[in-house]
């Protein structure tokens, strides 16, 4: 069995009026991040960690930002395609470890729905998926809300 890791890191500006997209759901918020597509910054550390364990590469090498096939779109679909990409490639996922550097709003009540809404996305059981979050205890560009973080890292497995 050949196992491969890899890892993610997406940072997106906060603003006012913005839809909140995160891990699949939309979380009740006055603001929301800023990207090119829906900015979810979860199933975006999931794609550039998956694409880094199967060496693909990263995000914006497959749906770059200047595409205007990719402006506004579902992240979830980004996932998809990944993950679609990995799996031909002979690939499946083992697990997932995301972490989310989020000053507010508090994330711990989304955290059960986002892994139910990736499980779904990503044809792996919930049990594979940890989501965890944090703040930065108030420093730097996420300690003053002006933005969101996140880390992941992904372990992929091919039988050879």
């Amino acid at each position: 069995m050949k196992l491969r890791v890899g890892q993610g890191y997406d940072v997106h500006r906060l603003e006012a009026g913005r839809p909140f997209w995160l891990g699949g759901i939309q979380i009740p918020c006055d603001f929301g991040p800023v990207g090119h597509s829906d900015a979810d910054v979860v199933c975006h550390v999931l794609c550039d960690a998956l694409l880094g364990a199967a060496n693909m590469r990263n995000i914006g090498y497959h749906f770059s930002d200047k595409d205007p096939r990719w402006k506004g779109v579902d992240s979830k679909l980004l996932l998809a395609e990944v993950l679609r990409m990995v799996r031909e490639a002979g690939y499946e996922i083992s697990n997932v470890d995301v972490t989310v550097v989020l000053q507010e709003p508090k994330l711990n009540p989304h955290i059960p729905a986002m892994k139910t809404c990736l499980a779904g996305v990503m044809a792996i059981p919930e049990e594979d998926i940890s989501i965890k979050a944090t703040t930065s205890e108030h420093i730097g560009f996420v300690g003053r809300s002006e933005g969101i973080a996140a880390h992941c890292v992904a372990l992929i497995f091919r039988q050879d």
